[in-house]
């Protein structure tokens, strides 16, 4: 027979028995009517409706070894995720360096675009406020950077007459023009000048100084050509815009003659059959680096337009009929305006990422740019491939030109960004140049 007992405060109050018939157990149960109810005893007896479970639990051949089993189960699970999980950053995190008036701040976000991480940090802009890049510029690099300029007051003086007072975070004189809503042709001159005196010129923080030009309209050689000029005369009229005059050719009204708003001047040429024909003039386009930008984006920091030329050709004839002709006037009646674009300097590049292409033999002088592409042609993602049949860091296509130069391509970085750095100098002549290909068209 075994036995076993409660005791409070000396007195049995709950006692049980086994005793062994064969190859049965007979419980016999004992209670005794203690005048002690403390807590446990309370407890103890509220449970009693259980008792017959849990007496089956103990009693049951399989109990122990199953329980214990199943905890050192749980716990072994719970110990491999701990030593073991990663702890990389999602990949659609990135760090944004973002600076509003100088002022930086490292911040991390999930935003996809420049507008949606202004818009979770609660920034918001103002009517001529500028954030570089755009609101719209995809956010596609783990370390990215945001710009944010606040207007400033400005003073437009225009054609030395009228003052017009704005707020302006542009930063050429054009640009500043244009946002404050004044339209400016490409022949005036716009200029930013340090007042001499504030308070006598009566100017308000910045000077924008406009100095217009004046329409006219020359007729050449039988073609209405509006232009617009900075000349005082007809005579330096015709040396600013290059018209060459034959001794033959006709000039009304005469070259001493004052310019005045709209003048119509006549250059004819009698006796001669004449052709003139309107060309387009390239926009020039400025690009200057800015380490506050990160590599791979840009942003406009002014507007800018192609111009427009009239050629004048001499049609030269042989019994009445057209054989060929001869150049002989070329004018610019619109003056191109010149774009500016700052491009990104700021470079990261992951430590990984780094020694896959110093591997592959892509000097540190090539690397940001191969990082770029390879970014955003992949991700980095050695195994990728698309529907068209592309793949790879680069994505080689046909897939199967990478897999013939690195058969274990899925698994083997450093041999594919070596097929790829062939590809970039063998095609483009460096990596730099198809970085400047991938930006144009997307790409390469």
């Amino acid at each position: 027979m075994r036995s076993r007992g409660l005791f409070i405060r000396g007195k049995i109050c709950y006692s049980e028995s086994w005793l062994i018939t064969g190859p049965s157990l007979v419980r016999v149960t004992a209670i005794s009517k203690s005048p002690y109810k403390s807590a446990m005893s309370k407890r103890y007896n509220v449970g009693k409706q259980y008792r017959p479970y849990i007496d089956r639990f103990h009693n049951h051949p399989y109990a122990i070894p199953v329980t214990t089993f199943l905890v050192l189960f749980f716990v072994s699970i719970a110990s491999f995720i701990g030593l073991n999980a990663r702890t990389d950053p999602p990949s659609d995190s990135h760090i944004i360096e973002f600076s509003v008036e100088g002022e930086r701040r490292s911040i991390p976000t999930r935003a996809k675009t420049v507008g949606e991480f202004l818009r979770k940090v609660d920034v918001k802009l103002g009517q001529n406020d500028i954030v570089e890049p755009n609101a719209e510029t995809k956010i596609d690099d783990e370390k990215f950077h945001i710009n944010v300029y606040r207007a400033r007051p400005v003073t437009i003086v225009d054609d030395g007459r009228e003052r017009k007072f704005a707020y302006s975070a542009a930063t050429t004189p054009r640009s500043v023009a244009k946002q404050a809503g004044i339209k400016v042709y490409p022949e005036d001159r716009v200029e930013s000048k340090v007042p001499e005196s504030f308070l006598k010129e009566g100017v308000l923080g910045e000077k924008v100084v406009i100095d217009r030009s004046t329409a006219a309209n020359v007729n050449l050689y039988g073609s209405h050509v509006p232009i617009r000029t900075h000349a005082r005369t007809v005579g330096e009229l015709l040396d600013e815009k290059n018209i060459e005059v034959a001794a033959k050719d006709e000039v009304k009204p005469s070259l001493d003659t004052a310019i005045k708003p709209n003048i119509q001047i006549f250059v004819v040429r009698p006796g001669t059959k004449l052709a003139t024909v309107q060309e387009d003039i390239p926009m020039p386009v400025e690009t200057i680096e800015d380490p506050r930008l990160s590599f791979g984006v840009q942003a406009v920091r002014q507007e800018g337009s192609p111009g427009k030329k009239v050629v004048t050709y001499q049609i030269i004839l042989e019994n009445g009929k057209e054989i060929g002709r001869k150049k002989i006037q070329e004018v610019v009646a619109v003056e191109p305006v010149k774009q500016i674009v700052a491009k990104g300097k700021a470079v990261y590049i992951a430590d990984n990422h780094s020694a896959i292409m110093s591997a592959a033999g892509i000097p540190a002088s090539q690397q940001a740019a191969a990082d770029y592409i390879i970014s955003h042609e992949s991700g980095w993602r050695v195994n990728a491939t698309n529907a068209g049949g592309c793949a790879g860091l680069g994505q080689a296509c046909p897939g199967s030109k990478l897999a013939a130069a690195c058969p274990n391509w899925q698994t083997d970085p450093v041999c594919q960004m070596g097929f790829f750095n062939s590809y970039a100098v063998g095609r483009y002549g460096s990596w730099n140049a198809a970085y400047e290909t991938w930006l144009s068209q997307r790409w390469w």
